[in-house]
């Protein structure tokens, strides 16, 4: 692909010529295929590789859960992607996993800012401690709907997807011990996956990229409780959006940058432009993976606003029935909103009603029923949760392509299966749920989700 000769003279600052030329061939070079395991999911590497028929070949090094393919499958006729059973995810950002382990200790309320597709919120949502909160942001309704799906998929209960800007959480009463900023870029780290990021890529948007990065934390800064860790990232190389902004967090609001371990056999880059600074580069030509930046850094100790707390109940009108729906009921406040009921995760149900209150969530908690007529029936995030009853409902196990066929939202024959509502399983892993009629089942997958290619 062409490169302009802009972009090689912004390679130029922070590069001596010999590795530029080698990074710049590097780019022409096939991407790499990584994934993420699901460590809820017991045997999820050995299963997900089968069903792909790939081999790993290798272990990501700085991810505990995550593999390299020899090559990349038809991910989306893989009814375990839409199961929850692992996240195709580019290597050099589950690096986020080693400052997350630098940073926290026990449990935390952690935002992520800047959140969709999903890559790093379901990481996240897989390495925070027992009994933290973490709510993934994005600011654009159609991306924040991607976010909901991948998250409800992952199948963590103490998750919420909001709809919000950076200064309107910012502006909040929220506070948040960990932020993870993988800021708007450039993307000059995605060129070989993705021309078009080359076709858009200029000065200008350069100099609009880090404008706008320092816009988001200006706006999100007053959110992070003092004395607590925001992740900064993108996925360009360029030292205006990497370095320059880190610097103008540290003069700007005093905020100091965190070293995190590497291993040298990783081949990740210090800074590449000031070299008292602890912030790493992944650049394609040194590491498995593709162009990321990454920089950790603490908010000074001070004073901070208290976020207010309201316990929350149980409304009486949710149905008992439903309340079994959950592996323990008491662990669990439940109330109705609109057609759906939800439940809260008892500790965090406070934390979470504020953050509904304050922003716009699209999932305030486990939704766990939805009104049809006069009836609730279960709902799919139901069947994905990871605190579903599985004892409740009867389960049928299904083939490869009745699984393929309902997430496609065909009706399903069933043979000997109760009538009723049913739990679909695959690779015994729920899949979601049906109602089974006898002649013929009614699929209850979401429409909006649902595959639109041909799995015939």
């Amino acid at each position: 692909m062409p490169f302009s000769k802009e972009f090689i003279n912004i390679l130029d600052e922070i590069l001596e010529a010999d590795e530029r030329d080698r990074l710049l061939k590097a780019l022409e070079t096939d991407p790499q295929v990584s994934i993420r395991f699901n460590p809820l999911i017991p045997d999820a590497r050995s299963l997900v590789l089968e069903s792909l028929e790939c081999n790993a070949d290798d272990q990501v090094p700085w991810a505990e859960n995550a593999d390299y393919l020899d090559h990349r499958p038809q991910f989306t006729l893989d009814p375990l992607i839409h199961q929850g059973c692992y996240y195709v995810q580019e290597a050099s950002s589950m690096f986020l996993e080693q400052a997350v382990r630098k940073c926290v200790a026990g449990p935390v309320k952690a935002l992520d800012l800047c959140a969709a597709p999903g890559g790093k919120s379901t990481l996240l949502a897989s390495l925070l401690p027992q009994g933290s909160l973490l709510v993934s942001n994005e600011i654009q309704r159609s991306r924040a709907q991607i976010l909901a799906e991948n998250m409800t998929k992952w199948g963590r209960t103490e998750v919420m997807v909001t709809c919000n800007s950076p200064k309107q959480i910012g502006q909040s009463s929220l506070m948040f011990d960990l932020i993870a900023v993988d800021a708007p870029c450039s993307g000059e780290g995605m060129f070989r996956k993705d021309e078009g990021a080359v076709a858009d890529w200029s000065l200008q948007n350069v100099d609009m990229c880090a404008a706008r990065q320092r816009r988001i934390i200006e706006d999100i800064w007053p959110a992070l409780k003092p004395g607590g860790y925001m992740i900064y990232s993108t996925c360009t190389f360029n030292r205006h959006e990497d370095e320059d902004n880190v610097r103008w967090i540290i003069d700007t609001f005093g905020a100091e940058a965190i070293p995190v371990e590497t291993d040298p056999e990783w081949s990740i880059s210090g800074s590449l432009t000031d070299k008292d600074l602890p912030a790493y580069h992944f650049m394609q030509h040194r590491t498995r993976g593709e162009g990321f930046f990454i920089c950790l850094l603490r908010k000074p100790q001070g004073a901070f606003r208290e976020m207010p707390s309201k316990p929350v109940k149980t409304d009486p009108a949710v149905p008992a029935e439903c309340r079994n729906w959950l592996t323990t009921e008491g662990d669990y406040e439940y109330y109705i909103k609109g057609d759906s009921i939800y439940a809260l995760p008892a500790p965090l149900a406070s934390d979470m009603n504020q953050v509904s209150k304050e922003l716009y969530a699209l999932i305030p908690g486990i939704e766990i029923a939805q009104r049809k007529g006069h009836d609730w029936v279960p709902a799919h995030a139901l069947a994905m949760s990871a605190s579903l009853n599985r004892n409740y409902f009867p389960e049928v196990e299904v083939t490869r392509q009745q699984a393929l066929a309902y997430l496609h939202c065909d009706a399903l024959h069933l043979e000997d299966a109760p009538r009723g509502i049913v739990l679909l399983t695959y690779k015994e892993i729920p899949l979601g749920f049906a109602k089974n009629l006898g002649n013929r089942a009614n699929n209850m997958y979401p429409q909006e989700w649902r595959i639109r290619i041909s799995v015939s």
